[in-house]
């Protein structure tokens, strides 16, 4: 793939990263709310933070490993979080994660991310299968795996350390063989 790929859904455009977002992306993430439950998001979130962050994508996408897209709203093109795939080629799968900006909670806007990102996942990307996993502290982001049709596959007990403290994590996977029953 050359280009980074767009993806527009109702509500949202699924886009490339870019550096108008440092400001915004700083600005959301700056949220403990948001660190506390995710893994590789720090706290406090600095401008440094987000050009590494971009600088990340660029490469990852350079190098076939991972589509991370900005979550932007349609009307006005605003940032308001990301959503990425992180492949794993060999297996023919990918992780799905995601984090969207806190005043944008509850309005489904993931799960419409997710669902679009999911499509391109099996369609585009011609993988098998789609894992994610949430902290058992974040059971939000477990909804939004439910209602994108993934089913629990595991329970991982401290599986995850985050600033001296083991998390237990919740495994959720979705395969292009249920996918295309839903």
């Amino acid at each position: 793939m050359e280009t980074f790929p767009s993806i527009k859904t109702s509500r949202l455009i699924l886009d490339e990263l870019t550096l108008a977002d440092v400001p915004l992306m700083v600005k959301h993430l700056s949220n403990p709310a948001i660190a506390a439950v995710t893994l590789n998001i720090p706290y406090p979130y600095s401008e440094k933070d987000a050009l590494s962050w971009i600088y990340h994508a660029d490469q990852c996408f350079k190098a076939e490993s991972h589509f991370i897209f900005a979550i932007r709203q349609k009307k006005d093109k605003a940032f308001i979080g990301c959503i990425s795939l992180a492949l794993d080629k060999r297996h023919h799968r990918t992780e799905l994660s995601y984090w969207l900006a806190e005043p944008f909670w509850g309005k489904g806007l993931v799960t419409e991310a997710a669902k679009s990102i999911m499509y391109f996942a099996f369609n585009t990307l011609q993988l098998n299968k789609i894992t994610a996993n949430h902290i058992v502290e974040n059971p939000a982001s477990g909804k939004v795996m439910v209602k994108c049709g993934m089913l629990k596959e595991g329970y991982l007990k401290q599986h995850i350390h985050k600033k001296d403290r083991f998390y237990d994590i919740v495994i959720y996977g979705l395969t292009k063989e249920e996918y295309t029953k839903l």
